[in-house]
């Protein structure tokens, strides 16, 4: 038998698919499982217009046989098959696909739902070749009496020749490639290995696929032992079973699958204990096509976005997986969120592996997070406290989808949020517009690393006693949340120590002016004192019962220090915002330190200025950086 040669491009393509293509070996089984699927999709059409056929649906099946001593793998089907002819058309050219050129001639209207062919590049067979040293392709069409055999070892070409097959079908008969230190291509001889691989990719394929499995067994001898007890003993039997699910959950409708069933099976999928906190259902036709079923999951897993993991979606076609997390279908403010999308309608490129273009990805992306969102809104609505605990959870990734490119997904996400007014008190931005007096103008915002100290900042005073709501923020990004939304409902954001608070009318603030210069030699003094602790000294409008507070100028505030503190870079962790000192003039410690500089006392009047500025670090939530100097200037006093 002669041996004929790939044509030069398909030689070339051969190697690079074997090299390149694939990024991953243990797909070669993902693709003659879906070779032989299409293989039965088209036998099966035909049956419906043909009675000679002699299958029913429930006839067809695929299998997998292994042989560890021959060190093969073979897939058989009871599909079409293909004549000598096809097999040298189909195989001997790379890129020719029997499938696609099949679905082009039938009519799809004709055809249905039941023509959903998964292969159309004509290359999934050859990753077979990424395994294999050999590959051996047996088969018979329908209607024909002689088979076909055709036997390649890769790109040095390939021999095809009739053959004598009894059934119609084709057999896929892999022998793989030794073992090296680099690959242990046995592993793929196991049958557990092939179970595990159907199952991660193949599951759902819509026949069959069958393989011997042993099983321990048990059994009695027909002898008793000393008690008179019938004499049991274990033996291993061997049985054929169905090792995929063939319609996934996901395909059923509502009637046939109850909610408590979706989440019994997300439960199992993720090996997750807790309940997920919400469940969408989507079977949507038109444009796109597609069925999905998401789960946001009722705790956030701390490793699961961790190193190179994404998204949590697994995307399908047909029911065969194409990317376990698929990272284009939503958003990463929605990573955290879990299921299966399933579509017929994509553009898959030609190892599978990745998407030609996303736009019909876009279309379905776009529809689910509007589905996420009215869920989530729903829940807020619905359910208030089983909302907060999933913000708990996942809020921080909401919050950055508000940052993300330059606040893009901003007015998206805003809904969404919400922010502490009080120790068990959480509003949205809407409610709290909603709340405010005719006479509050802005919304009014404290920074800090917990609830109770940002509740405890001397700033909040004055807005407090106004009767105002002040959102207290207590993660490192919600500071920056609050720049790129802006403001909320055409009322701008105020933070209670940086910003002009806009309770002083013009008279006041030019009241304050002139106390500052009149004051203006003690303040001097106390920045002198302080040095490079603080980068000015002023009297505070803000105070009204403590004697001092720490608040900053620029666009860097202490909690944003305290972030890029801990951030990768020593250029980052040296960043220090421009602290202000102010004095509340009225109170006593305040007094005390102007009658010691007004009486020429300066070393005391230093001390408690020290004193003061210590005092405003602790109350601001900054590590003071000797705290023994400042205990024993504390003592002094006494």
């Amino acid at each position: 038998m002669a041996k004929k040669q790939f044509k030069a491009e398909s030689k070339r393509l051969l190697d690079l698919m074997i090299n390149s293509i694939y990024t991953n070996k243990e797909i070669f089984l993902r693709e003659i499982l879906s070779n032989a699927s299409d293989a039965i999709d088209k036998l099966c059409y035909l049956s419906l217009t043909d009675d000679q056929v002699g299958l029913d649906r429930g006839d067809f099946r695929i299998d997998i046989l292994v042989d560890k001593d021959a060190r093969t793998i073979t897939v058989r089907d009871n599909g079409i098959g293909m004549t000598l002819a096809e097999a040298e058309a189909n195989l001997g050219v790379i890129a020719k696909s029997g499938s696609y050129q099949f679905r082009d001639e039938m009519d799809k209207e004709a055809a249905g739902e039941d023509l959903s062919i998964i292969g159309q590049f004509g290359v999934g067979f050859y990753s077979a070749f990424m395994v294999s040293d050999e590959v051996t392709v047996l088969s018979r069409k329908y209607g024909e009496s002689e088979g076909v055999k055709w036997t390649s070892k890769g790109a040095d070409g390939y021999t095809v020749a009739p053959f004598e097959k009894d059934t119609v079908g084709t057999d896929v008969v892999m022998h793989l490639k030794p073992d090296t230190e680099d690959e242990l291509y046995g592993t793929y001889l196991e049958k557990w290995k092939i179970k595990a691989l159907v199952k991660k990719y193949s599951d759902y394929v819509r026949w069959p696929i069958r393989m011997d499995l042993e099983h321990q067994e048990r059994f009695e001898t027909g002898e008793t032992n000393d008690e008179g007890q019938p004499k049991v003993e274990y033996r291993m039997v061997t049985e054929n079973e169905i090792i995929n699910s063939m319609v996934p959950i996901w395909q059923r409708s509502k009637q046939e699958v109850t909610d408590d069933d979706c989440i019994a099976w997300y439960k199992e999928k993720n090996r997750d204990r807790k309940d997920p906190c919400a469940l969408i259902r989507v079977s949507a036709e038109g444009l796109v096509s597609y069925k999905a079923m998401l789960f946001v999951p009722g705790e956030e897993n701390p490793n699961a976005f961790v190193g190179d993991k994404k998204g949590g979606i697994t995307l399908y076609s047909n029911g065969v997986m194409i990317m376990e997390h698929c990272d284009k279908l939503v958003h990463d403010y929605f990573e955290f969120v879990k299921g299966v999308v399933d579509s017929p309608d994509l553009s898959l490129n030609i190892s599978r592996e990745i998407l030609q273009h996303d736009r019909q990805l876009r279309v379905i992306g776009q529809n689910l997070e509007k589905k996420i969102k009215g869920e989530l809104e729903k829940m807020m609505k619905e359910d208030k406290p089983k909302y907060e605990e999933f913000f708990r959870n996942f809020g921080v990734h909401l919050k950055a989808g508000c940052c993300d490119e330059y606040g893009r997904y901003k007015d998206f996400l805003r809904d969404l949020l919400i922010f502490y007014t009080g120790e068990d008190t959480q509003v949205t931005l809407k409610e709290y517009v909603a709340n405010m007096p005719e006479s509050q103008q802005k919304i009014y915002f404290a920074n800090s690393d917990t609830l109770k100290h940002a509740i405890s900042l001397p700033q909040c005073d004055q807005v407090r006693e106004r009767g105002y709501e002040i959102l207290y923020l207590t993660h490192p990004i919600d500071e920056l949340v609050l720049e790129n939304l802006r403001e909320q409902d055409g009322k701008p954001f105020c933070n209670v120590v940086t910003d002009d608070l806009g309770f002083e009318t013009e008279e006041e603030k030019k009241a304050a002016e002139e106390r500052d210069i009149e004051n203006k030699e003690l303040l001097d003094f106390v920045k002198e004192s302080l040095g490079e602790a603080v980068s000015k000294v002023r009297l505070s409008r803000k105070l009204e019962k403590l004697p001092c507070c720490l608040t900053t100028e620029g666009p860097l505030t202490l909690e944003m220090e305290r972030y890029f503190r801990r951030g990768p870079s020593e250029e980052m962790r040296k960043l220090r915002a421009e602290r202000v000192l102010e004095l509340n003039a009225e109170h006593k410690a305040v007094q005390a330190l102007r009658a010691a500089f007004e009486n020429g006392e300066k070393d005391k009047a230093a001390s408690l200025a020290k004193i003061l500025e210590t005092m405003a670090e602790l109350m601001a939530g900054c590590d003071i950086e000797d705290p023994a100097s400042f205990v024993g200037l504390v003592s002094e006093l006494f």
